[in-house]
């Protein structure tokens, strides 16, 4: 077995281990840090397949903006039942698990090409991957493309009203009130007589002893 072969049936395992743990783990958090690391060993696997544009893809869009964005929303979510700093203590060990998965990932990705590298096929000359990337999605499966658009859209209408659910202990501003305000009816102008002290019983006999 080549180890091309050996590296694409391990990133295969963890795809499957992780993305199991993704749909059993009870901890929303953690399903999250799991769904990184399948997306990120997915782009290591389109690596292995020279489809660069794709793994970057993977990993700048999902990986860098939308997982860490549903991972920051549940984790604000999930900030009024628990304090921060013990949230992020029992999350820290498994962060630093799969951060140091993927590490191993991207150095056995990189190492294949001191080990045997063998090319799929022959690119004939002036072969563009990012342009046939294009035509395939814009021409042959526009319609797939929509209908993946209207899935990341439902998904983030989702996390923006799972945000905005009613809640009692916060104190809203009402603009429109505050432009209409009345400094009469904010500041009421009162005039006081000056008083003074009056001396007392203890004064009075100080001042005959003095």
């Amino acid at each position: 077995m080549s180890f091309t072969a050996f590296l694409f049936y391990l990133l295969s395992l963890v795809i499957v281990v992780a993305a199991c743990r993704v749909i059993t783990a009870r901890s929303p958090v953690t399903a999250v840090l799991h769904l990184i690391l399948t997306f990120f060993t997915a782009s290591m696997l389109w690596m292995l397949q020279e489809a660069e544009f794709l793994a970057l893809l993977l990993i700048l869009v999902y990986v860098g903006a939308v997982m860490v964005m549903f991972l920051f929303v549940i984790m604000m979510l999930d900030m009024r039942d628990h304090p921060v700093g013990k949230t992020f203590r029992a999350h820290m060990p498994l962060g630093l698990i799969i951060g140091l998965v993927m590490v191993l990932e991207m150095a056995f990705v990189l190492a294949r090409s001191w080990f045997d590298a063998p090319r799929g096929s022959a690119w004939p000359e002036g072969y563009n991957n990012t342009r046939e990337l294009g035509i395939a999605m814009y021409q042959q499966y526009s319609f797939a493309v929509e209908v993946g658009g209207v899935v990341l859209l439902v998904g983030m209408i989702a996390a923006i009203a799972l945000t905005l659910r009613k809640r009692d202990d916060v104190k809203y501003t009402q603009s429109g009130q505050q432009v209409r305000v009345r400094a009469a009816d904010r500041v009421r102008l009162v005039t006081l007589e000056s008083q003074s002290e009056r001396p007392t019983s203890s004064d009075n006999n100080k001042q005959e002893e003095g």
